[in-house]
């Protein structure tokens, strides 16, 4: 009899385990840093409590040129807060704020900008860019464990090789935990995630999320938040399937119209400037994420230091000095 009650007990330990939902970890509440060109005060990294963030994502930027293997980083005129020392530095001064941190090396393709399209010849070029590029990241890998970085990521937006070839990517990130033990992920862009299959190997699925959610100069908050409604049936089915959260790397929105929908077509001119719509959209977002179990919070993008830039162009990026900051201070305050 002791026997029958010992293995019902087991059992339902069993059943218990499997059907109570895991425990969610606190959201991230972050921003992207625009790495300073020169060395500032500890005290220019305080202004992110503004908003009510707890986490910085610090940026330091490598470069390539199109079609070339080389990847260089650390260049004598090189941003001082892109450069290894100078974020660092950062770094240390955002625990000096209880902030916690996400580091993000980005290269920097000269003659595309931006990695998606980066693609090369040969397979000998690519065993080079291999070399180079996990040169790049291990430097940063070491400065993150140094330093007590909660997360590493280990790339951004390589929507080529990222696809083609995952047993370098796979090998990058068990290199990358022999030394440093945080976690890792990886930015992918809103376009290109479902093509990667290494997901595994990580412990966030990251996505660059500036996903088109509703067209016109200035849609309502209600059209802007249904616009997430497919995407969000879609991040359940990968969170799911891979058992991971999802990070959003880098999140945002432009002060234009239009900002809600293909942002690379934009009107950047001042006379398409629409501060409003920015903060529309980011309540939008919030409205529509804030719930969901999968969603593990994000960066929104970007913050600078140099408190000009807050009214420089008036469709920039940064929320600072416009509607929006008000908005993400709101539903910031309300994690953890």
């Amino acid at each position: 009899m002791r026997l029958y009650v010992l293995i019902l007990f087991v059992i339902l330990g069993l059943i218990t385990m499997v059907f109570l939902p895991i425990e969610r970890e606190p959201m991230i509440n972050g921003v992207s840093l625009v790495n300073p060109p020169r060395e500032i005060g500890p005290d220019k990294m305080g202004e992110v409590k503004r908003i009510n963030a707890d986490w910085v994502a610090v940026i330091p930027y490598g470069f390539s040129k199109s079609g070339s293997p080389e990847v260089s980083f650390d260049h004598s005129r090189q941003w001082w807060g892109e450069h290894t020392n100078g974020t660092s530095v950062l770094i240390q001064y955002a625990k000096s704020h209880q902030l916690k941190v996400m580091l993000k090396p980005h290269v920097w393709v000269s003659g595309e900008g931006w990695t998606g399209d980066y693609k090369l010849s040969s397979e000998q070029d690519w065993k080079k860019w291999e070399n180079e590029f996990s040169t790049y990241i291990m430097n940063h890998a070491r400065v993150a464990d140094s330093l007590d970085v909660e997360i590493l990521c280990i790339g951004t937006e390589y929507r080529i090789p990222a696809r083609e070839r995952p047993a370098f990517w796979k090998g990058l990130i068990k290199e990358v935990r022999s030394v440093y033990n945080g976690k890792i992920t990886y930015a992918a862009n809103w376009d290109n995630y479902e093509n990667i299959d290494w997901w595994d190997a990580v412990d966030y699925i990251g996505i660059d999320a500036y996903f088109p959610l509703a067209e016109g100069d200035h849609p309502a908050i209600e059209e802007i938040e249904r616009g997430w409604s497919p995407i969000k049936n879609k991040m359940q089915v990968l969170s799911q399937k891979w058992n991971k959260p999802i990070l959003f790397t880098e999140y945002g929105f432009q002060s234009a119209n239009g900002a809600a929908g293909r942002h690379w077509e934009l009107d950047k001119s001042e006379e398409n400037a629409n501060p409003q719509l920015q903060a529309d959209a980011y309540e939008a977002t919030y409205r529509a994420l804030m719930e969901e179990q999968w969603f593990a919070g994000g960066f929104l993008w970007k913050w600078h230091f140099n408190a000009r830039y807050g009214n420089w162009r008036g469709t920039e990026w940064t929320p600072q000095n416009k509607p929006a900051e008000r908005v993400i201070a709101h539903w910031y305050g309300k994690i953890n």
